[in-house]
């Protein structure tokens, strides 16, 4: 499977954390998947299917990362991508932690 975004991930994302979108953050469905865009930093970020999509969508719902990639249908074995592409979404102010963890 291709990257889910084409950017390097930062160091400091931790999938075990909860994580939500930033307030500050549009989402816009697209048949490829989504556009984000953030309102503060005026960064635009492309999310290449919907399953990645849903799992930014669902985030808060969660404890942690790794709960929330199941709950999308996103097995363990198969997380290495998404967990990539979150982790440049936090990179950039995209995806915050969850407060009081």
């Amino acid at each position: 499977m291709r990257g889910l975004l084409s950017v390097a991930a930062p160091s400091g994302f931790d999938a075990d954390l909860g994580w939500r979108l930033h307030p500050q953050v549009a989402v816009r469905p697209e048949p490829f998947g989504a556009l984000l865009y953030h309102f503060g930093t005026r960064k635009l970020s492309f999310l290449k299917n919907r399953t990645i999509l849903a799992l930014v969508q669902s985030l808060d719902d969660y404890p942690d990362v790794r709960t929330a990639c199941r709950a999308a249908g996103v097995d363990d074995a198969e997380q290495r991508p998404y967990l990539h592409a979150l982790g440049v979404l936090a990179g950039s102010n995209m995806l915050v932690p969850k407060e009081n963890q």
